[in-house]
């Protein structure tokens, strides 16, 4: 006599809500609805012009702070004859010799933000305590330009920079690639690119809740619909923009979603961290279980309770102040002299 089919699992409820930690909950109610308000095809235009108006753009006299930092602004070939590059080059007045460096890319959704608004933060907290060198990225926005026009931007100027590190003062063998949101993708991708095109080789990656995965298939991607400051429809929208009639193929390169890839190896090591309630956390943790897997080497964070982008509505919550300890640590021991670490575990 046969047994009997096993009883089919229990549905998991995509709906099941996630708690958010105390202190950033307070802060996401204080944002109101119209912060959770999704990007849409409809209203990507006009939210586009509002972004535009409404975020910060410090100029160079702005970022030096009153003689804090150095600051210029640099244009480079990109990675098309005729079209320059902005990176907006800053660092810690008054220091001498080569220094490390982080090659920032800003997050927006490859819909928004841009090069100068993310330097006063970058500064403060990674700059001026770790004395490094900074370039941010203005990579080109989507709709306008779709893959692989920011991209390749963004490489090509990485390959400049580190052609002319002797003259801007930086260590080619000292580099980090790092971004928040769509900058963690792009900086995921540029590792890819690097690796397979024989470019510099980065002593890390660091992706702060990274846009790594058009295909918006993971649990957290439902689980969050609605409530994350970033949700699937924000997601799929500012996808669509980037990849034009990609979107929603099976023909999307690794190079416009680094979840894409097949071959995780020979890849520098990575600082992947994401909140456990917003919609790139399985993404992320995925992402980080593929290296592993490829023998790798990830340091994956998961923040309880945190949501898309938590440290930059609530700076002073305990969670966010862990978080940011935690980058500073990472970055001072992957951007570390050669050797320095063996001397200090001696």
């Amino acid at each position: 006599m046969a047994l009997p089919p096993p009883p089919a699992p229990d549905p998991i409820d995509p709906a099941i809500p996630v708690p958010v930690d105390p202190e950033l909950l307070v802060a996401l109610r204080g944002l109101g609805d119209a912060a959770r308000e999704p990007f849409t095809p409809a209203n990507l235009a006009a939210r586009q012009e509002q972004d535009a108006a409404a975020r910060p753009r410090p100029t160079v006299r702005d970022l030096c702070a009153d003689g804090r930092f150095e600051v210029a602004e640099l244009r480079v070939p990109g990675a098309r004859g005729g079209r320059e590059v902005t990176l907006v080059s800053a660092r810690p007045a008054g220091l001498t010799g080569p220094l490390p460096l982080l090659y920032y890319l800003h997050g927006g959704g490859m819909i928004m933000g841009n090069a100068w608004s993310v330097l006063p933060k970058v500064l403060r907290q990674w700059a001026l305590p770790l004395g490094l060198a900074v370039l941010s990225v203005e990579y080109p926005l989507a709709p306008r330009a779709r893959y692989p026009v920011p991209v390749e931007d963004c490489y090509a100027g990485l390959l400049w920079t580190v052609a002319h590190a002797p003259d801007l003062g930086i260590d080619p063998d000292r580099f980090v690639i790092g971004g928040r949101s769509a900058g963690g993708g792009l900086a995921a991708a540029l590792a890819l690119m690097a690796r397979d095109r024989g470019g510099p080789e980065p002593t890390g990656q660091m992706l702060l809740c990274p846009m790594l995965d058009d295909r918006a298939t993971t649990f957290s991607t439902r689980q969050m619909a609605g409530a994350d400051l970033w949700d699937r429809t924000s997601n799929a929208t500012a996808w669509q923009a980037l990849l034009g009639d990609l979107y929603g193929t099976p023909d999307v390169p690794p190079y416009a979603a680094p979840a894409r890839a097949t071959d995780l190896t020979r890849l520098p090591p990575v600082y992947i961290e994401v909140g456990s309630a917003e919609t790139f956390r399985d993404e992320g943790v995925a992402y980080a279980n593929a290296i592993w897997r490829a023998g790798g080497r990830a340091e994956l964070h998961v923040w309880p309770g945190a949501f898309h982008g938590f440290d930059s509505f609530a700076p002073t919550a305990a969670l966010s102040l862990d978080a940011q300890e935690t980058r500073v640590r990472w970055l001072r021991r992957t951007l570390a002299p050669s050797g320095a670490n063996e001397q200090r575990n001696t």
